[in-house]
């Protein structure tokens, strides 16, 4: 029961992020490498990529009474729509040619407030998404299947 998910997911969205208050560059291809995204400031090992559900997007503006939030203001790596990231804690994913180990979630941070308003900390508890390392690397596109890795 644990091992089954109701469907594939898909990458809806790449940002990369050249350092780190920088803007983020939305791209449709991105090359995976163990320490993260190529053009990435992320980190290295667990926290090399982030990630977040499309589906927490509009929870995330309902819970700041904004009409919609964008991927790149929440300034994680993927967007993943169709596929429950939590189900995969410490589990692997496969996403386009790339393989990654789920880590934990990522907590939101201090900028949230600024972004998304008084409260936008407290809206992305929970919805944050997660951070991943780096298993095997790969390229990334828009449009890529994201299911269950297995090395």
């Amino acid at each position: 029961m644990m091992s089954r998910h109701a469907r594939q997911g898909r990458v809806d969205w790449i940002g990369l992020r050249s350092e780190r208050y920088a803007a983020v560059d939305v791209v449709k291809t991105a090359r995976l490498i163990e320490s993260g995204f190529v053009g990435d400031h992320g980190r290295a090992g667990k926290r090399a990529v982030t990630l977040i559900q499309a589906e927490h997007l509009p929870v995330i503006a309902s819970l700041t009474g904004h009409p919609s939030v964008m991927p790149e203001d929440l300034r994680r790596n993927l967007v993943i729509s169709g596929f429950n990231l939590l189900a995969l804690r410490k589990g692997l994913l496969r996403v386009g040619e790339a393989m990654l180990e789920i880590q934990g979630p990522c907590p939101p941070c201090s900028r949230m407030e600024k972004t998304l308003g008084p409260g936008g900390y407290n809206a992305m508890r929970g919805h944050g998404g997660w951070y991943a390392s780096v298993v095997t690397p790969g390229d990334v596109s828009v449009g890529d299947m994201v299911t269950p890795g297995v090395v």
